[in-house]
């Protein structure tokens, strides 16, 4: 088996705004594998200002890891020594499900057979307000039943109106309404900001306050009016004990798992059987992969038996993506197991 490193810069259709900035290009690492005449791509996704391995060191890992895979050395060994690498990690154990698959698909049930598609939410990124109405507007006449919104980049009063203005459209029992904050809010505002939102019946808020704040944290869960998903709260931690006692410290009412930033799904089913036995719920968010992370994102999601909307919307934002066996239809994330073209190895 060899492994090769391609680089390819991901071009957004629009530039995506977050509290962190604005996005326009997104840098895809991918790790395409070959035994024979089987071949598998897995893909390293680094979000700046937020990867945990986003260091001076990173190229001298991931070239290392290629040096260890065509050198032959233990496969079980290299990843566990990726523990410390989460994009890295993620890269090498969907690369190596891929390889061992069939047409891309490492999984085999209702998602890849192309019997069902998964929920997932319309996401509607930061920007003026007739650039987030539009995209709104664009997301319900495709038959979106769950929105999640962009908020804290701009002034939370205009926020505010147009989640009032979808309310006076859409009753709570018709659309979900979720909002990500990407801990923007201060803490002398946060339970203002939300309390307004419990006024609009919003269904969650993910990380309303910048992560590394427990003692914060964990007084607006015991306090929110809305149920409160920790996100950026997770990366980084990767140790048992430290994972329980956070989650028992902090008590969120959901958590947010990030394969392709947290390293991978082993990592992440830690975090789901701990906050099973917490009565934690949980949903799967991609980090801006490009379609080689999310199917296998959307795959593994498929076997996890979670049936409410996931954060798996991602595909379409790219100019330049690669082909890909998902598609949208509705609000469903699909698999065409007809689409065996899909996915090919650049050249």
């Amino acid at each position: 088996m060899k492994v090769r490193l391609h680089k390819h810069t991901l071009v957004f259709r629009f530039p995506a705004g977050t509290s962190r900035g604005v996005l326009k290009t997104k840098p895809a690492w991918l790790l395409l594998f070959e035994d024979g005449n089987k071949k598998g791509i897995g893909e390293i996704s680094r979000l700046p200002g937020l990867s945990f391995d986003e260091n001076s060191e990173f190229e001298n890992r991931l070239y290392r890891v290629i040096e260890d895979i065509n050198s032959g050395k233990d496969l079980k060994s290299i990843l566990n020594n990726l523990i410390y690498w989460p994009s890295i990690h993620f890269a090498v154990e969907t690369g190596l499900k891929d390889l061992r698959s069939e047409y891309h698909a490492f999984v085999d049930n209702w998602f890849t057979k192309g019997t069902d598609g998964i929920p997932i939410n319309g996401l509607i990124w930061m920007g003026d307000k007739a650039w987030m109405t539009r995209q709104i507007d664009d997301k319900l006449s495709k038959g979106f039943h769950c929105l999640k919104m962009k908020i804290g980049a701009i002034d939370i009063n205009t926020e505010l109106n147009i989640l009032k203005d979808i309310r006076k459209r859409y009753s709570a029992d018709k659309l979900e309404l979720r909002v990500d904050a990407n801990g923007a809010f201060q803490k002398e505002k946060v339970m203002f900001i939300l309390d307004k939102l419990a006024g609009l019946k919003i269904h969650s808020i993910e990380q309303p306050v910048r992560s590394g704040q427990p003692e914060l944290m964990q007084k607006i869960c015991a306090n929110t009016p809305v149920p409160v998903a920790l996100d950026e709260e997770l990366i980084g931690i990767f140790d048992f004990e430290q994972q329980r006692e956070l989650l028992s410290y902090i008590s969120p009412q959901y958590i947010i798992l990030k394969p392709g930033l947290q390293g991978g799904f082993e990592i992440c089913e830690t975090w789901m059987n701990i906050a099973d036995l917490l009565k934690i719920k949980y949903w799967i968010t991609s980090s801006l992969e490009s379609n080689i992370g999310l199917n296998a994102i959307a795959q593994w999601t498929s076997t996890l038996g979670i049936r409410m909307h996931q954060g798996l919307g991602t595909g379409s934002l790219y100019e330049n993506n690669f082909e890909s066996p998902l598609y949208i239809r509705n609000d469903k994330l699909w698999f065409n197991p007809n689409h065996v073209s899909a996915l090919n190895l650049p050249k």
